[in-house]
């Protein structure tokens, strides 16, 4: 996609949300029984879960990929679950934010490396 530094930090994170859930959900396919899949997969998505990834994968991220991340934490919101706090909430944003980028400039093998550090590392 052309001009995707152009975008919201909230478009990109409405992507990041998809990508991250299904590289979740794709992760814990074959490791779970149908009834625990949706449990098994909140402990990876919430707030609280994606600030955690975030702190795993931060030391390996480049300057661009840090900025995005930034521009998705910093990004203005009234609306913050009551289940996170404040700033898991906008760690996550940011995370999201991060790979949403990551996969709309079509980097889908630094998402793979991003991911797989933080399910070697949970």
């Amino acid at each position: 996609m052309d001009n995707v530094k152009l975008l919201s930090p909230s478009v990109l994170a409405f992507v990041g949300d998809a990508v991250y859930s299904l590289l979740v959900r794709e992760y814990l396919a074959g490791k779970h029984s149908a009834d625990s899949l949706h449990n098994a997969a909140v402990e990876y998505v919430s707030a609280a879960a994606q600030a955690r990834a975030f702190a795993l994968i931060k030391p390996y991220l480049t300057e661009e990929e840090t900025a995005i991340f930034n521009r998705g934490r910093n990004f203005h919101t009234n609306n913050t679950p009551k289940s996170s706090s404040h700033a898991d909430y906008h760690t996550a944003t940011g995370l999201e934010a991060l790979f949403g980028f990551l996969h709309l400039s079509g980097q889908t093998e630094r998402i793979k490396e991003l991911f797989k550090i933080i399910t070697e590392n949970r």
